[in-house]
């Protein structure tokens, strides 16, 4: 269990610090971190940190396929959860 938590504490932070990073890539016109390795991120657990990351970097809010990705993923995962949930409890 405690495993889980830290994996999940890890994703999440990297996934924020790596959003930073690509907001600051950016602004400097430097070599950007792919979108689409972005929102493996998600995928792999840091779907809270990539919500967070882009409310306070205002980083990916304007592009709508990333958003729908984005939302794509949080739903599937929410659902995975309430599945999950109800088997277990």
């Amino acid at each position: 269990m405690w495993y889980a938590v830290i994996y999940l504490w890890v994703i999440n932070a990297l996934t924020v610090v790596l959003f930073g990073w690509d907001k600051i890539c950016a602004k400097r016109r430097w070599w950007r971190i792919p979108e689409h390795f972005l929102l493996w991120l998600s995928v792999l657990g840091g779907t809270p940190g990539a919500y967070l990351a882009r409310i306070l970097f205002h980083h990916k809010t304007r592009k709508q396929p990333f958003s729908r990705w984005l939302l794509s993923i949080l739903l599937f995962q929410l659902a995975a959860g309430i599945v999950l949930a109800g088997k277990y409890l």
